[in-house]
């Protein structure tokens, strides 16, 4: 069973380091221009470089190289894996807001480094840094306690931090990160535990469990720092469907209205969905707003009660109440359209006769653009049902 569980655990070792270089390179563009997630960061990327160190294909390869090659690797491994116990710290300083706990972190890290060079240089000749499940701690066992000192302040910090923000925080991209992050430290502080009982007691049990405990912790962490990717992305597929819905309406309109376009359309959806003539978070925006726009302006072109007759029309075809609104002014709309584009004269002031629904008289007054997006999503679908008015 144990042996299973080292297996399994060291299984794990490429794809969470993989997954870790993954979510590192993603990130980077948005975390080295923000100081908030720059330390947040760097933690992920450091503990990245020594568990790419510690990989065992790695640790084997550097074991064929001599003692001196696998002694530099371990050390090297170690000092990495200290400055990213460093950066954690100064992740949490930073969220504690004081500058003078940022100093102390750093103070701290640069402490540390040092006392592990200098416990190295001072112990005998040794090859790589070990913890052996028989025998003393290579290369002393000051150097190990230095070592673990610095993971389990840094990740104890951490959890603490992470538990109690992500229960503040109204932020579900945010809290989830948190939670993320703080339960891969969390498992981290449990590896570098059981090493300390090794160290201390002697004690062994939980040493086929550490491969699994470091691993998760690695994947949890590429996990956590790739929550707002994830949320991001989320939000820039809703808005590519949603601008994709709208395009059709959006289209015959500004075709018979242009100067509500900030922009000349493309030539079709799907070259303005790939090349948006504005940036592309705006792109449901501008929509909505042209189209909104383009039906206040539409609006002198419709008789005052139009509205309401056109859902007792729709009514009658079996059209659901949740919809007849949408689909009453869908009619209404193509009335409209086709009288501007044959050059009927429009009736300037008319335009309060067409009785705005709910969803955009309130988002015109600065109310929630996302509902009356999804409104005029429903217009534009019994738009395009090209059903004939009455």
């Amino acid at each position: 069973m144990a042996a299973d569980l080292t297996a399994f655990g060291n299984w794990l070792a490429v794809p969470s380091v993989v997954c870790l270089w993954i979510a590192v390179l993603l990130r980077a563009p948005g975390a080295l221009r923000s100081p908030q997630q720059r330390g947040l960061w760097l933690a992920v990327a450091t503990a990245a470089a020594a568990m790419t160190l510690n990989l065992p294909d790695v640790v084997a390869y550097a074991m064929t190289r001599g003692a001196g090659y696998a002694h530099t690797i371990g050390l090297v491994r170690n000092l990495i894996g200290v400055f990213s116990a460093g950066a954690v710290l100064y992740f949490v300083a930073d969220a504690a807001g004081g500058r003078r706990l940022r100093l102390v972190s750093w103070t701290a890290t640069v402490g540390w480094l040092a006392a592990l060079v200098a416990l190295d240089v001072a112990a005998p000749a040794h090859g790589t840094h070990t913890m052996p499940p028989v025998g003393d701690p290579v290369p002393s066992l000051a150097y190990w306690l230095v070592l673990i000192s610095a993971h389990v302040a840094a990740n104890t910090l951490c959890v603490a931090l992470c538990w109690r923000y992500s229960r503040r925080t109204d932020s579900r991209g945010l809290a989830a990160g948190l939670r993320l992050f703080g339960l891969g430290t969390a498992l981290a502080g449990l590896f570098w535990l059981a090493y300390l009982l090794k160290a201390l007691f002697g004690s062994t049990w939980a040493m086929p469990a550490l491969p699994l405990l470091m691993n998760l912790h690695g994947l949890l962490r590429a996990a956590a720092i790739l929550v707002p990717t994830l949320f991001t992305f989320r939000r820039t597929a809703a808005d590519t469907a949603t601008a994709w819905r709208l395009w059709p309406l959006w289209r015959d309109l500004v075709q018979a209205v242009p100067h509500v376009a900030l922009n000349k359309p493309r030539a079709g959806r799907i070259v303005e969905l790939l090349w948006p003539p504005v940036p592309r978070n705006l792109l449901v925006y501008r929509k909505v707003i042209e189209t909104r726009d383009a039906i206040l302006i539409l609006g002198e072109y419709v008789a005052a009660g139009a509205l309401e007759d056109a859902r007792g029309r729709v009514a009658g075809r079996g059209v659901p109440e949740q919809r007849r609104t949408a689909a009453a002014l869908a009619s209404v709309l193509k009335d409209a359209r086709r009288a501007k584009l044959a050059g009927v004269p429009g009736r300037p002031g008319e335009a309060a006769g067409l009785e705005l629904p709910a969803a955009i008289q309130t988002s015109a007054e600065g109310g929630d653009l996302a509902e009356e997006a999804r409104f005029l999503v429903d217009v534009a679908h019994e738009y395009t049902r090209e059903v004939k008015p009455s």
